[in-house]
């Protein structure tokens, strides 16, 4: 795991990075950076998983990583498992789907996570 929304994992034994789509973790220095890389790597570390990523060849962000979202065995989406347990945004700026907001919204309310935070600082704007 590189941090709480891009993984490495090997395809055909060559390795391939993966920005989890639709979400935005919050960065290895910031509050809760640690616990999202931690979740994500348990729940994707050593196991098979699906990755979905959307246009005929893929879609690659700038840093010749591939966005999609990662489907456990049992069909859990990890994307969605990280937002739902209040390590991660929607990444709105990116993303218009409805269910990641709704997910956000029902995290924030419950306080989980970096939401416990009440001056929780978004990740991009952490990079600014």
């Amino acid at each position: 795991m590189k941090d709480g929304d891009t993984v490495e994992g090997l395809y055909y034994q060559l390795p391939m990075k993966i920005r989890l789509e639709h979400i935005d973790a919050p960065e290895k220095k910031q509050s809760f950076g640690t616990k999202a890389k931690e979740k994500l790597s348990d729940l994707c570390f050593g196991k098979m998983v699906t990755v979905i990523s959307k246009g005929k060849n893929g879609n690659y962000d700038s840093r010749g990583r591939i966005i999609a979202e990662i489907f456990l065995e049992d069909g859990t989406n990890v994307n969605k498992e990280m937002v739902k347990a209040g390590l991660a945004w929607h990444f709105k700026k990116y993303s218009s789907d409805a269910e990641y907001a709704r997910l956000e919204d029902v995290a924030r309310s419950k306080k989980l996570g970096l939401w416990s935070d009440p001056n929780s600082v978004s990740p991009w704007s952490f990079r600014k």
